[in-house]
């Protein structure tokens, strides 16, 4: 039997705390396919670019007061909010450290797409690499160093990721991506496009995402 290939668009930023969630539980999703389906299923996973702040400068914002003036917050609600995504990290296995700011990533979404140039595997630890930069070690994402250390641990040839960090190469390609998903109808984030015709929206349970990406596979329920 020929294996169904799903092909998949993770939009996302790195800035997005709920991104960082729901591929954590988009790749648990993807491990129990595997399990209960093997070798009749196979999985292409591309990261696509969004800035959920593009006009935020270099220096950053402090972060609580960001997201209190964004969302019409008070500190109450915004430490409810923190307690429960610290929750629903736990429960896919990310751990969410302290973040005092918030930063602009269009640096780092070139140097991914730089990675995916490269392959899928080095863009998708590259990915891992600086959603725990920011998220858990609370490290500026779009600074330098950051992105060097980030393209280490994904095993990116250094030469090769000083150059796009240090240069502008990528900015015409990301920004491309940026105004087609949008063009596409994407406004929020995590947004998982399968086979560039079916979106499932926001940080979904594994369950949820293995029942819905079977189903479109034509599959069924796991066994």
């Amino acid at each position: 039997m020929t294996a169904r290939t799903l092909h998949i668009d993770f939009v996302s930023d790195v800035a997005c705390p709920w991104c960082a969630v729901g591929l954590a539980a988009l790749e648990r999703a993807l491990e129990a396919m595997r399990v209960s389906h093997g070798d009749a299923l196979e999985v292409a996973l591309q990261f696509q670019p969004f800035e959920l702040n593009p006009a935020l400068g270099r220096d950053g914002e402090d972060a609580a007061e960001h997201l209190k003036a964004k969302y019409g917050m008070d500190d109450a609600q915004l430490d409810a909010a923190r307690d429960a995504l610290r929750e629903r990290g736990a429960a896919v296995g990310f751990e969410f450290g302290e973040r005092r700011r918030v930063w602009n990533t269009f640096d780092a979404h070139r140097l991914l797409h730089h990675a995916g140039g490269v392959g899928a595997q080095a863009q998708r630890r590259l990915k891992h690499a600086l959603l725990r930069a920011y998220h858990r070690d609370g490290r500026n994402p779009g600074a330098p160093e950051v992105l060097l250390d980030a393209a280490a641990q994904a095993g990116l040839d250094l030469d090769a990721a000083r150059a796009v960090i240090e240069g502008d190469a990528c900015a015409d390609e990301v920004r491309a991506a940026e105004q087609a998903w949008l063009q596409a109808g994407i406004r929020a984030v995590p947004s998982v496009v399968v086979d560039r015709r079916h979106l499932l929206q926001g940080a979904q349970p594994p369950e949820v995402y293995a029942r819905a990406l079977l189903d479109l596979a034509g599959l069924g329920a796991p066994r």
